[in-house]
């Protein structure tokens, strides 16, 4: 954390928040490519595999439960480098199949004293084919890449189910499984996906193009959803119960917040979806409800608000059998990777566990 704290955050932090995310990306894409550079963010940064933590889950090995949320490396620009700094497994997205600009800037914003960020990113990116390009170069895959898939901005609901699977289509060859993002409150109208008839009709095309693709390469892959926290108990029983009838792999819990409350920043009042602290309780909540009713046979990710060992270990009890970090990264730094990797080992010793899916649903 000294290194982070002392030198690296003073400098991002005085930067403009999207300019940072894109140096950190640079860099992070320049240093792993050049000779010794991924070795040396392994020993900086890199946390070792240990058999208590390491999970197999979707047809996957995680060597740590501790993954990379969608959203930081929108274009899989940076894949070998945050491969290299102690993440299990990441996303990279949300990606569209048509390349778009997103919303305008200024579209990221640091809530300092909230330890949050807002975003109406607007699910920017160059689109499936240059995402292809990008994984298809990969020489070696250190961790599981999940590839987050989206609609365009101009596409109308309706028709949302062609761009998922145009995605899904271009990228099956190189993702190792893939998230259907429905949950984003930056593009328009997308979160009504989430619900009544839309969603059954989506998930149904989605599931279909996935089985068309694995009878053609002969390769089996996950699909989760990712869901938002903004919704209804009942909302999220019927969403979970069309998850099921489905046949998803598994829910990501959860997306950003519309909510502002409790917040003390003056940016409060931006438009976009928050993330980091104040999300923690309400995504961990999620989960339990989500392990509750499937009785833990529906595998979660749970992602929101995780800074310590303690946030992931309270969802991992809470049902999840994986977490995601990301805002926790842009606010802690790489460090944050080893810090939760040891604080995960001790708690599951303090509890007598042998192996974190002795921990999992253990709340219930």
């Amino acid at each position: 954390m000294v290194l982070y704290r002392n030198f690296g955050k003073p400098i991002f932090f005085k930067i403009d928040p999207e300019k940072a995310h894109h140096l950190v990306i640079g860099g992070l894409d320049k240093s792993s490519s050049v000779p010794g550079g991924s070795a040396a963010l392994r020993l900086m940064y890199g946390v070792p595999e240990t058999a208590d933590l390491a999970v197999d889950l979707f047809g996957q090995h995680f060597p740590t439960p501790v993954g990379l949320a969608a959203g930081l490396d929108k274009n899989a620009a940076a894949v070998t480098g945050f491969s290299s700094i102690g993440f299990g497994f990441m996303e990279v997205g949300t990606v569209t199949p048509k390349g778009q600009p997103g919303n305008d800037s200024p579209r990221l914003f640091r809530l300092l004293p909230d330890e949050a960020l807002i975003n109406r990113m607007g699910f920017n990116n160059e689109g499936a084919a240059a995402m292809a390009e990008r994984l298809k170069a990969l020489k070696k895959r250190r961790i599981p890449i999940a590839v987050n898939i989206g609609r365009n901005k101009v596409t109308p609901n309706e028709a949302a189910h062609e761009d998922y699977r145009e995605c899904i289509r271009t990228l099956y060859p190189y993702g190792d499984f893939f998230v259907v993002n429905i949950s984003s409150p930056n593009t328009p109208d997308l979160r009504s996906l989430q619900h009544g008839s839309e969603l059954s009709f989506l998930l149904a095309e989605v599931k279909e193009e996935m089985e068309i693709q694995r009878k053609l390469s002969g390769v089996t892959k996950s699909l989760l959803v990712k869901i938002a926290p903004d919704v209804s108990d009942t909302e999220l029983e019927y969403m979970v119960h069309t998850l099921t009838d489905t046949g998803m792999d598994g829910i990501i819990a959860t997306n950003t917040t519309v909510s502002r409350e409790g917040l003390k920043s003056e940016k409060a009042g931006e438009t976009g979806g928050l993330s980091g602290k104040p999300l923690r309780d309400r995504s961990t909540e999620i989960i339990r409800m989500i392990y509750r009713q499937t009785g833990g046979k529906l595998p979660i990710i749970g992602s929101g608000g995780i800074f310590t060992a303690q946030d992931a270990y309270d969802k991992i009890r809470a049902g999840a059998s994986l977490v995601e970090i990301y805002t926790a990264l842009i606010y802690e730094g790489p460090e944050v990777n080893r810090r939760v990797h040891s604080g995960l080992r001790q708690l599951l010793r303090k509890d007598g566990f042998r192996h974190i899916s002795e921990a999992v649903g253990a709340d219930h």
